[in-house]
C-alpha cells in the first residue's frame, strides 16, 4: 500500500517533536537513542531541522486516537518514525514479512489522513454555528 506524502512528512516532523522530549502523549518511550545527538543540536549534516510544533501536537493526538482501536499501527509509526527502525527490522520485532509493515505504514497514514480530515470538518462545522449565531 502506497504511503500518503503529506501524512508521512507530517509523521516524520512528529518522530522529531517526540524525540526532542517535547511529546510523547501516545505513552511510548520520547527519545530515540540514536537521534538524542541529531535532535540536541537541531541540525543534520549543518541543516536546521524545523519542527512544527502545532501540527506535531496534532498528530500525536492521531496517533493516540488509534492506540485503542488499532495498535499495531501505533506500534510500526512509532517504530519507522520516532525510533527510526527500518522496515527489516519494524518487520523482525513485530514478527511479520516486510511487506505487512509497508501495509501498516500504508494504511496508518489513511487512518490519521481520516482523523484530520474529520477533525478539520468538525471546526469548520463549529466555525459556522458561531458565524451563524451573530446578527448580520
Amino acid at each position: 500500500m502506497a504511503r500518503i506524502e503529506h501524512i508521512k512528512q507530517r509523521l516524520d516532523n512528529w518522530g522529531m517533536w517526540a524525540s526532542r522530549g517535547e511529546g510523547g502523549a501516545t505513552g511510548y518511550a520520547t527519545r530515540s537513542i540514536l537521534a538524542v545527538d541529531v535532535w540536541a543540536r537541531g541540525t543534520y549534516n549543518g541543516n536546521v531541522i524545523p519542527v512544527f510544533e502545532g501540527e506535531a501536537m496534532e498528530t500525536d493526538r492521531a496517533i493516540t486516537a488509534l492506540k485503542e482501536t488499532r495498535p499495531q499501527l501505533v506500534r510500526t509509526v512509532i517504530g519507522y518514525h520516532l525510533n527510526n527502525w527500518g522496515v527489516s527490522e519494524l518487520a523482525h520485532r513485530e514478527r511479520c514479512k516486510p511487506s505487512t509493515i509497508h501495509a501498516r505504514l500504508g494504511l496508518a497514514d489513511q487512518a490519521i489522513d481520516q482523523w484530520l480530515s474529520d477533525r478539520d470538518r468538525e471546526r469548520e462545522q463549529a466555525r459556522r454555528r458561531v458565524a451563524g449565531s451573530f446578527p448580520t
